[in-house]
């Protein structure tokens, strides 16, 4: 059976493999974990609403950027800094810089975006563009 590729997928996967590999090549394991951070989206009419877990991520170290139906995430989490003479027994939150590529499922009005940090949780409402929207089309009679 011939299956169609999708070139932007594809990308998508062959960006998650190298990561993963430069991961693994680095040994520190410390980096973000692919899919991070983890994000919830659903439509509310003519909305997007994208929410993503950021726990100790100011809105300062946050970049959110649109082109076309594409919603990039970029950021960076500090290290937690501990007290003098501290070491590490266990260390599993990853810490460093992150982008999060979203394909988004129709154009956005990019001036009308609101993004929201609280407590953790980025909250984005992504407006669809007016031009994207369906038309009705009247049918005249003859």
């Amino acid at each position: 059976m011939y299956r169609s590729l999708n070139v932007s997928d594809e990308m998508d996967r062959m960006r998650r493999e190298m990561n993963r590999m430069f991961r693994a090549a680095s040994g520190a394991g410390l980096s973000t974990p692919e899919g991070y951070p983890a994000i919830n989206m659903w439509l509310d009419g003519d909305k997007v609403i994208l929410t993503a877990e950021l726990p100790g991520v100011s809105s300062e170290e946050l970049d959110i950027s649109i082109e076309g139906n594409t919603l990039t995430l970029t950021g960076e989490r500090q290290p937690e800094e501990l007290p003098e003479g501290a070491t590490y027994h266990r260390r599993e939150r990853g810490c460093g810089k992150f982008t999060r590529v979203v394909k988004l499922p129709y154009q956005i009005e990019a001036d009308s975006v609101e993004a929201r940090l609280v407590e953790g949780i980025l909250n984005v409402a992504l407006e669809r563009a007016e031009a994207d929207k369906p038309r009705k089309i009247k049918v005249l009679g003859s």
